[in-house]
């Protein structure tokens, strides 16, 4: 019997999943290859003191099937994540095993990989240096980064058909595949999970993300609190007075605006969720987002900012805006509009079924690595399931 095929997991900080969305998918596609007798090693970061003797010390251990190499990091934020990828590649080069990178910020490290003749899958995530929020120099970073992943992994992985068109302009169609993220259905969730926020089920409106101007949120607030609308709108996300977007954002706030701060507690948000009358998403840069797809795995109506990235993944069932009178004109349309709202979360469900399920996006995963575990020249053309559309 040949030998179980090796999958090597970077570019996260580790599983379970506490950190996002790449943390999710990790997590949820090392589980399903165990399952599939994969052997699945993924690295996971252990934040210690400056200076401390365990800087630097691996360990591994067995999580659920799955082999965890922790690598202790003293060094903390960006140049922390920096020294964790190194040491990383540094490891996974001496292993045995094909490397899937989740994200290219650390592109160039990879390159010790690459320089050792070993293949390298890299899932491309987002156009990270278009985002306003870096200073040029990290832009400069990001911008260089995604050049080198682009051009120097074997088969890149995007996550939207947009990405996979950008990355198109860089590197041959035939070292593509797009495959998007998944989320899971919710058809049910406790309501006891609303009460101490003050809300109800469907009299509030929800906003999970990061509060910043790429995300829209002043926008939203304001064309929410234009009008009393006798329901609330419920803003996930830290607020620090010290940042002025910040300020602006809750002196645009009427009295039916709720800012709970950052919610973590997974059954919480699921509830919050599932029980919205409609779900808030005005970014305006990326691929799959992560947050956008479970609001369509909870079956919720959809008012998004206008872009291509969010009207292919929400589909043409939602509502969208261009711009703070357009999102005020749909607020006041869609709120009290039973039917609208009927047909956009019936839409919903309809898109996450068709695109969205983790079993259909797991499947595809394995499709790609284990034809490139046989052949690491494989081309995306003979790769077939994971060409989603």
């Amino acid at each position: 019997m040949a030998p179980a095929p090796t999958l090597l997991v970077l570019g996260i900080r580790g599983i379970p999943a506490q950190h996002g969305g790449f943390e999710t998918f990790a997590e949820r596609l090392a589980l399903y290859l165990v399952s599939k007798r994969w052997n699945v090693i993924v690295y996971c970061q252990k934040d210690v003191a400056a200076g401390s003797p365990e800087d630097g010390r691996i360990t591994v251990d067995q999580w659920r099937g799955v082999q965890r190499v922790t690598i202790a990091v003293g060094e903390r934020g960006s140049f922390g994540t920096v020294v964790f990828d190194n040491r990383s590649v540094h490891h996974a080069a001496r292993s045995d095993g094909i490397p899937l990178v989740l994200g290219y910020n650390t592109a160039v490290l990879t390159l010790k990989l690459r320089l050792r003749s070993r293949p390298v899958i890299m899932n491309m995530d987002g156009i990270e240096w278009k985002r306003s929020k870096w200073s040029r120099a990290v832009r400069a970073w990001f911008w260089l980064n995604e050049w080198i992943g682009s051009l120097a992994s074997s088969l890149l992985v995007a996550d939207h058909p947009e990405i996979a068109e950008h990355h198109a302009r860089q590197r041959s169609r035939r070292n593509i595949v797009m495959i998007p993220y998944g989320a899971d259905v919710i058809d049910q969730a406790p309501v006891a999970p609303l009460e101490p926020l003050g809300v109800a089920p469907g009299k509030y409106v929800i906003s999970i993300c990061r509060i910043e101007p790429e995300n829209s949120v002043l926008p939203l607030i304001k064309a929410f609190s234009s009008s009393k609308r006798n329901i609330k709108f419920l803003c996930l996300g830290t607020l620090d007075s010290g940042i002025p977007y910040h300020r602006q954002v809750r002196e645009a706030a009427s009295d039916e605006v709720i800012f709970p701060g950052a919610i973590y507690d997974h059954d919480t948000v699921r509830a919050l969720r599932f029980h919205a009358s409609v779900y808030c998403h005005g970014h305006t840069v990326g691929g799959t987002n992560p947050s956008l797809v479970e609001a369509l795995g909870a079956g919720n109506a959809i008012l998004a900012h206008s872009n291509k990235y969010n009207r292919w993944t929400a589909g043409r069932e939602q509502f969208y805006f261009e711009s703070e009178e357009e999102c005020r004109r749909l607020f006041d349309t869609i709120l009290h509009n039973d039917h609208a709202l009927s047909r956009a979360r019936a839409g919903a469900r309809a898109r996450h079924a068709a695109h969205f399920m983790w079993d259909g996006v797991l499947t595809a995963y394995e499709e790609v690595l284990r034809k490139f575990h046989t052949d690491p020249g494989v081309r995306s053309s003979e790769i077939g399931a994971a060409r989603l559309t």
